[in-house]
């Protein structure tokens, strides 16, 4: 997939396309329903599949003190688009200058000038242009003005029934959407978050130096750095996996929390890798490397012990049953 920071870095002679557009954040099953779309039509017309997307969001932009947490980092969030069989990303700087473009100014700029676009392909809630007062309706008069076909994609809908706390009759008919991930995600429903993503919920970051209060306990830890990427499940201890710089994918017990027992106060994520070959802490070191944590399945909540010991019989229980829960989870294998 090739990756423009900018309408400037577009090849002058790309062409002619099929667009879409949106913030695509967590990439979930309704973006890639778009995209499955996007590409499936641009292969029909020879042409090549191009989303648009922007950074920063738009909302850190017009009302930052509400602006939603951000699912995924830019890193995953370009590797997710690329994997939907994108030609291309043209990711856009949101600013104050871009948003005062009326919808037909962005559009023929952006996709007529720009891109050279042949189709556009977009959900019936699309908003774009000053103020958001472009609409479906919109880029369908600008198509007919402008010269390109405009096609519309229904809305992914809820998940099936069974499929999850989510997933029943109360969310029947609920449009798969990133509101709901975040609304999953805070509530450690981490389960229903990877059904309407279609992948593990993540996080990246670097593995920095804690208080060594695991190592001390006999459950070292790698510590995400404060500065990691992606949204922050619930408090609790998780089943999931750590992939390395290498690549190796190890599994482990996620905690997600203050460290109650010894009176913490910052929320930390930390992975205790299980089953390694060598168990040596001095064998394992993972400090500075940039990590990914992935969310498997939330164990339990977050607790206060008396002490030491009550902790560390908890921490062989939740070891025992995240080794029971990764057996049979299927996202190991990639």
């Amino acid at each position: 997939m090739h990756y423009w920071n900018g309408l400037a870095e577009v090849p002058a002679g790309i062409g002619p396309t099929v667009v879409t557009l949106g913030n695509f954040d967590g990439v979930h099953v309704g973006h890639q329903h778009v995209l499955d779309r996007l590409v499936k039509v641009a292969r029909e017309k020879d042409a090549a599949a191009v989303a648009i997307s922007f950074d920063p969001h738009p909302a850190q932009v017009h009302r930052p003190e509400a602006a939603p947490e951000l699912i995924m980092g830019a890193v995953d969030r370009r590797e997710a688009l690329a994997a939907t069989g994108l030609d291309g990303l043209l990711m856009m700087h949101y600013d104050l200058q871009l948003a005062s473009m009326t919808a037909e100014e962005f559009v023929r700029s952006v996709f007529v000038d720009g891109l050279h676009v042949r189709a556009v392909v977009i959900g019936h809630d699309v908003r774009f242009g000053r103020g958001n007062a472009g609409d479906l309706q919109t880029m369908r008069e600008l198509g007919d003005k402008l010269g390109f076909e405009v096609q519309a994609v229904e809305d992914f809908g809820a998940l099936p029934q069974g499929t999850g706390a989510e997933g029943s009759a109360a969310s029947e008919g609920r449009r798969c959407s990133s509101t709901w991930i975040r609304e999953a995600l805070r509530s450690g429903d981490v389960r229903t978050a990877a059904r309407l993503l279609g992948r593990t919920h993540r996080m990246r970051g670097e593995v920095i130096h804690g208080a060594a209060r695991g190592r001390e306990l006999g459950f070292p830890t790698a510590n995400l750095a404060p500065e990691a990427s992606g949204l922050i499940p619930a408090d609790g201890i998780y089943a999931g996996w750590l992939v390395d710089e290498a690549g190796i994918r190890w599994p482990a017990a996620i905690s997600v929390g203050s460290n109650p027992t010894f009176d913490g106060v910052s929320r930390q994520v930390e992975a205790h890798v299980i089953d390694r070959p060598n168990e040596k802490i001095t064998d394992f070191d993972l400090y500075g490397q940039h990590v990914v944590v992935e969310f498997v399945e939330r164990l339990r909540g977050m607790v206060a012990y008396t002490g030491p010991e009550a902790l560390i019989e908890q921490m062989r229980l939740d070891v025992a049953r995240t080794r029971d829960v990764l057996s049979t989870d299927s996202s190991g294998d990639r």
